[in-house]
């Protein structure tokens, strides 16, 4: 086995159990997936039964499966009985069979009730390991290792760091009561981080997955906040006259980007996350919202009506002039750049549709991902590859999920009321 990895993945999942502790657990409002489409090519991989994974709280082989199911870039291979990796297996055959991979591992309880997962994945077509290592996990976390393994099997078949595991931040609304909550990427394992009587409204990542800023009003007024996911502590960001909105973090943690209103129209600042430091980023007599940072720190995206109806500009992160990035269509808001600063997300409004396209900015083509008609809230999967974002099916109140490329899609929904406001959560050490 991998012994670094092995050590990396259980100080992760130990941090998850941590976080866990901390956060309200609601089992009854677990996000519910649809999967329309797939991607261009399918890596045919056969999953295997884990050796006594009956013994787990959940079928950790099932997990797997589903993870890859949902990236659409897998087929996978039915299989019958459980593998362990200490099996011998005869790999010629499993090609035969029409898999390029094998995935098979086992299931043991530990003496401090822990369940060790172990797991190998093989290559049939060099007859080969591709890779192998194993993690423990209390019962709570079970799925937190089948998605760790997920994430080892999709960047060996496809060089892409695999986001099974990371974590989604999203608001819910039921009734007159509003939730911020917190789930694993597939919608499971749903806890609350903040509940109120008032709006809550864009949530926003810090880079170590840690901490939540958002707006929040409580006060009758919409103030920033951010809340320490890990403590429950919370510090009051922004609350100045007028209105306090649209935080999002800066790659290195120290400063938070929002927009404010205290000066007359809402234009971009920054501050300190402990709320000192206020510095202005724009200056204009028309209105400058919606920032967010490129991934190396060194520009901010922000929407402005500055040229007549509202475009994307981009400006340096030290301020000065700001350049105009959106020019097809008469209405472009919510950018999201991507962690690999390749591709720009954001909601175009046409023919009456508010939908989300994505703008290749190496090559400035433009593709449009939806075919829904009030989407909003784009956020990028850590890896580039997946873009959540929020939309409304049947007057509800729903999440989506979509490729980079258009192909593979998902929906995600929930009895309990209307979901809003989604962002996908960083790679987590």
């Amino acid at each position: 086995m991998n012994i670094a990895m092995t050590s990396q993945i259980n100080k992760y999942v130990g941090r998850l159990f941590l976080l866990g502790c901390l956060l309200s657990f609601s089992a009854h409002a677990q996000l519910h997936v649809e999967i329309s489409g797939v991607g261009a090519t399918q890596i045919p991989v056969a999953i295997a039964s884990f050796a006594d994974e009956g013994i787990a709280p959940q079928l950790v082989s099932r997990i797997i499966k589903d993870d890859l199911i949902r990236s659409g870039y897998f087929k996978i291979i039915e299989t019958s009985g459980a593998l362990s990796e200490t099996d011998s297996v005869n790999l010629p055959e499993w090609k035969a069979q029409g898999a390029d991979a094998l995935l098979v591992g086992s299931v043991h309880k530990t003496d401090d009730g822990r369940f060790d997962v172990r797991y190998k994945l093989y290559d049939t077509n060099k007859s080969s390991t591709l890779s192998a290592f194993a993690v423990a996990a209390t019962p709570q976390y079970n799925r937190v290792s089948a998605h760790k393994i997920a994430d080892d099997v999709y960047e060996k078949l496809t060089g892409i760091r695999g986001i099974f595991s990371t974590r989604i931040a999203y608001v819910t609304k039921s009734g007159p009561n509003y939730q911020l909550e917190i789930a694993d990427s597939d919608g499971e394992g749903v806890q609350v981080a903040f509940r109120s009587k008032e709006p809550i409204m864009s949530p926003s990542w810090s880079p170590d997955g840690t901490k939540v800023a958002y707006v929040s009003f409580e006060l009758r007024k919409p103030v920033v906040y951010v809340q320490n996911l890990m403590t429950g502590a919370r510090t009051l960001v922004a609350n100045y006259r007028g209105n306090n909105s649209a935080p999002v973090w800066s790659p290195d943690g120290s400063k938070v980007a929002l927009a404010l209103s205290r000066d007359g129209n809402t234009q971009v600042y920054t501050v300190n996350v402990d709320g000192s430091g206020l510095q202005r980023m724009t200056n204009t007599s028309g209105i400058d919202t919606e920032p967010q940072f490129s991934a190396d720190g060194q520009f901010i995206y922000f929407t402005s009506d500055r040229s007549g109806g509202p475009q994307i500009y981009r400006m340096s992160a030290a301020g000065g002039e700001a350049r105009r990035v959106t020019f097809t269509g008469s209405y472009n808001i919510a950018p999201r750049i991507s962690p690999d600063g390749q591709t720009l997300a954001y909601i175009s409004r046409r023919d009456g549709k508010f939908q989300l396209y994505a703008l290749d900015l190496g090559n400035n083509q433009e593709l449009r991902l939806t075919d829904t008609q009030d989407d909003d809230s784009p956020s990028f999967a850590p890896n580039s590859k997946y873009i959540m974002y929020a939309t409304e099916v049947g007057q509800r109140g729903t999440l989506g999920v979509v490729s980079v490329d258009g192909r593979s899609k998902q929906r995600l929904t929930t009895q309990a009321g209307d979901v809003q406001n989604p962002t996908w959560g960083p790679f987590m050490k």
